[in-house]
């Protein structure tokens, strides 16, 4: 699962690494990104076919939901489901996107306790979560849009701390995943496969990440007294501008 992620990189980068055009969005950056906050979503303008960059709830709700409440358990959409499953199965045929992070947090239970990882890309650079998109109307007429991140099996790095983890695309999926080349159900999903584990780096950090109000770069540290299991103790990677 996914249930939290960091983004250090401001709109400013991910706009340009992501080739969006739109007006950047005011989302300021998170070493900590909750469900129900702003997620930055690559999404496919409808009538122009180029992408934006846009700031989207983090929790899907769908069209049919009474009550946006619902989001808050919809952070994640199953990878195996998501053809069939009534919440996401209309945005997986027509609203698919790619949620901007540089990396996200999991947890790994020893014992009692629970020991926090960073994960990254080997290479430092950004990630392209593979997620799906709705917009709710509100009784008053107003839009909320909101996202969900896809998960999958993990890899066999990353097992070592949960069974799943979110789908990261490779550049050359992106344009079938955003739709702006036509590709059949059965491609898409070829697409949702675990990123490899020589490919990521996961390291321990401190348990402050645990608490949402903390949100600061220090986050992203080494826990210098954490004893994590063989191969789960890589550096941070160098996050370049």
């Amino acid at each position: 699962m996914c249930g939290r992620y960091f983004q250090q990189r401001g709109p400013a980068y991910v706009a340009r690494y992501f080739e969006t055009v739109n007006p950047l969005p005011n989302t300021p950056p998170s070493w900590n990104r909750a469900p129900t906050q702003e997620a930055l979503v690559v999404r496919r303008h409808p009538e122009t076919g180029a992408r934006h960059l846009d700031p989207l709830r983090w929790g899907l709700v769908p069209r049919w939901a009474s009550d946006p409440s619902v989001g808050s358990k919809m952070i994640n959409a199953r990878s195996e489901g998501i053809t069939e499953k009534p919440s996401f199965r209309e945005a997986f045929r027509r609203r698919r996107c790619l949620v901007t992070a540089d990396g996200f947090y999991e947890w790994r239970t020893e014992g009692r306790a629970k020991q926090a990882f960073a994960i990254a890309l080997a290479g430092g650079e950004p990630m392209a979560l593979a997620g799906l998109w709705e917009g709710w109307r509100a009784p008053d007429g107003s839009i909320l849009r909101t996202c969900t991140i896809v998960t999958g099996e993990a890899n066999e790095k990353l097992s070592a701390l949960h069974h799943r983890m979110p789908m990261i695309l490779p550049r050359e999926a992106w344009p079938a995943w955003l739709g702006e080349e036509p590709a059949e159900p059965e491609a898409l999903l070829a697409l949702l496969k675990p990123w490899p584990g020589e490919g990521v780096l996961a390291w321990p950090v401190s348990s402050r990440v645990n608490k949402v109000a903390e949100n600061d770069a220090a986050l992203l540290a080494r826990d210098p007294f954490a004893i994590p299991p063989a191969g789960l103790d890589d550096p941070p990677p160098a996050f370049t501008e």
